[in-house]
């Protein structure tokens, strides 16, 4: 059988549902979401394989400014996904409006010259007539290959938009095994859980600035997986409020991630979690390469 591949970045600013869409598009949550902005950090590799073809998607932190050295990382990230691939899809929301970031992103697609398909997501937030300034504005800032209105998070046009993407897959071996559903290794998706869970329970500041280090992972003769995870955090006093009144926080963080592990891993899963502090790692370039935020 003559095989095809196609690698596609899927880019858009913080928080418009990128990772929903990768989410459904791969079929299992592989990447983590949250309704607050910057949740992906690193670059995710969410793996379709249809009959013949195989779509390399790549899901990348939301283009925002930067404040932080981990913010250069993840902007960095973002920018250089955009070079070497067979498309692009740009993640956008329902708003009749070509904000700055859309702008710029927008730009560095015109200058790596390859196609692009412009999503606008989450229409079922708004009524079908509001698309259309929508699709108005977006045409006068940039050529896109397609248009596609879709909703990552009910998977409404998501099919067309995987069709469209078929468009760019070229003759080629499988890049992956195509069982295979994510490039992250299980400890780093084990990781991205806990912090997913973070970011759900936590308020403002402080989920962002967590990061989390899975220090072992072992499995038993009898299938089950026994992970130890540490929660690091910037100030003492977030540590007391991730542990919790007699560490209620903490046992609430560790059974969500503990659940979700289990689902991803298809067994059993025995999880530890400590927190510790780290003042202000996220602006220093040897914690945030420590912590697994590396070229």
């Amino acid at each position: 059988m003559n095989t095809k591949t196609a690698m596609i970045t899927i880019a858009g600013r913080p928080n418009v549902g990128k990772s929903t869409l990768t989410n459904y598009l791969v079929g299992e949550k592989i990447a983590i979401v949250s309704n607050k902005p910057q949740t992906t950090r690193n670059r995710i590799c969410g793996i379709v394989t249809r009959g013949d073809t195989q779509f390399v998607f790549v899901d990348t932190p939301g283009y925002h400014r930067s404040r932080t050295k981990l913010g250069d990382y993840m902007v960095n990230v973002a920018r250089e996904s955009i070079a070497d691939v067979d498309a692009t899809i740009l993640v956008v929301e329902p708003v009749a409006n070509v904000g700055a970031q859309e702008q710029d992103l927008i730009e560095k697609i015109k200058a790596s010259r390859s196609p692009a398909i412009l999503a606008i997501n989450k229409i079922d937030t708004v009524e079908p007539d509001a698309l259309l300034a929508v699709i108005a504005a977006y045409s006068q800032a940039a050529e896109f290959d397609a248009i596609i209105p879709i909703s990552a998070k009910t998977g409404d046009g998501v099919e067309a938009l995987l069709k469209e993407c078929g468009k760019y897959a070229q003759e080629s071996p499988f890049l992956f095994p195509d069982d295979m559903t994510t490039d992250q290794p299980e400890r780093q998706v084990m990781a991205e859980i806990i912090r997913e869970k973070l970011l759900w329970t936590l308020d403002k500041e402080i989920p962002h600035g967590t990061a989390v280090e899975i220090t072992k992972f072992s499995e038993r003769d009898s299938g089950i997986i026994d992970i130890d995870a540490t929660i690091y955090c910037e100030k003492a006093s977030h540590k007391g409020i991730i542990i919790g009144k007699q560490g209620a926080m903490l046992k609430k963080i560790s059974t969500m991630a503990r659940n979700d592990c289990e689902k991803f891993m298809g067994t059993k899963v025995y999880l530890t979690t400590w927190v510790k502090v780290k003042e202000n790692w996220r602006d220093s370039d040897f914690l945030v390469r420590n912590f697994g935020y590396s070229e």
